[in-house]
């Protein structure tokens, strides 16, 4: 009878001795580290509306939105509980605010969009200015600008919030600030950011008041919709896309946020598309119509079926392709200009 081969009890000797120093051998995990292709944790997930609503509401009777300072109820990956991540690198979370609420004042590192899904007649404040909430509306906040939101509106408003916090703690960078005052002093109208920036011109003389981030702070959907509208009367529909248009940075031709890309698709009456993958996990939100979204991965093939105020998550690497018998509109957030400028995004339109 041979004897056992000395050499994994002589590794396993050596992984025991050198542990109290916090060393580890390479080569017994460089496979995870370094693998062949991406394989996120992360797994579609699609939270309906209708059965998210009520809970909602319910928190609307229990805390103030100014106890809370926001009152959002975080949209968590389940593969990625007490993260409060929806994919690895963007938060999401669905935020109520009531008739005659103030959530108040404050700034933080984090760059956030909120996206407006129910309700009209709130209002964003940010850098001394307003901008009144509608359905479809995409509003920014600046990193490191102080904000403040209310409502005048007769219901309640509901939008989503989606922020770079998982990347940001990823760099161990942020920062944040409580106001002194519940709202921040009005100081210029409402619009005059959209009328500076928003017509493909800009002041003669000026500089970028928020940085990287866009001046226009928000991009009202009627703009977006009639965008849409036009493309897909007169131009070629994309075979995997539909109708899909990237909102910019108008000083720059680049994305809204250094952090975060925005998108909003249409997706036409009677599409079947083909299906894709791409790194930039996204968080959808369906606008308007219904439809169906079939994301693959590791976990297995999922099929949700899609209607207004939806939201869903299609994970980084994962297959997924849209239909819809009488078209949708799609509204969708990624952390693609991160990756645009490692040089490490990559995507691939299947057949």
């Amino acid at each position: 009878m041979n004897a056992p081969h000395p050499l994994p009890a002589a590794r396993r000797q050596l992984y025991d001795e050198m542990a109290p120093l916090h060393l580890t051998p390479l080569w017994e995990v460089l496979h995870a580290l370094v693998p062949p292709a991406p394989r996120s944790p992360c797994v579609p997930v699609h939270w309906q509306y209708d059965a998210v609503r009520p809970f909602l509401m319910r928190s609307g009777e229990l805390i103030s939105a100014e106890e809370a300072v926001r009152r959002v109820l975080i949209l968590e990956n389940p593969a990625l509980r007490g993260q409060s991540a929806a994919t690895q690198s963007l938060y999401a979370g669905l935020q109520l605010i009531l008739p005659g609420e103030v959530a108040p004042a404050h700034r933080h590192t984090q760059s956030a969009l909120r996206f407006i899904v129910e309700g009209s007649g709130a209002y964003t404040a940010v850098d001394g200015e307003r901008t009144t909430m509608r359905p479809g509306d995409f509003i920014i906040t600046p990193s490191w600008a102080w904000h403040d939101h209310g409502s005048d509106a007769d219901g309640p408003v509901v939008w989503l919030d989606g922020l770079d916090i998982p990347m940001i703690r990823f760099f161990d960078a942020g920062f944040a600030e409580n106001g002194a005052s519940r709202s921040q002093a009005v100081t210029q109208p409402e619009g005059t950011s959209f009328a500076r920036y928003g017509h493909n011109m800009a002041p003669v003389r000026h500089e970028a008041p928020f940085g990287a981030t866009s001046p226009i702070f928000s991009y009202p959907y009627d703009r977006s919709r009639e965008a849409l509208d036009t493309l897909e009367r007169s131009a070629p529909i994309d075979a995997w896309d539909g109708v899909k248009l990237r909102y910019v940075n108008p000083q720059t031709g680049g994305s809204p946020m250094p952090t975060m890309a925005t998108f909003m698709q249409r997706i036409p009456p009677g599409f079947a598309g083909k299906p894709w993958r791409q790194t930039d996990g996204a968080v959808y939100s369906v606008v308007e119509g219904t439809g169906t979204a079939v994301v693959e991965g590791p976990s297995g093939s999922h099929s949700f079926t899609l209607s207004p105020r939806d939201h869903f998550v299609v994970p980084s690497w994962h297959t997924a392709r849209f239909a819809s018998e009488g078209g949708c509109v799609l509204f969708s957030y990624s952390d693609r200009p991160v990756q645009q400028a490692l040089g490490i995004h990559r995507e691939e339109r299947l057949s």
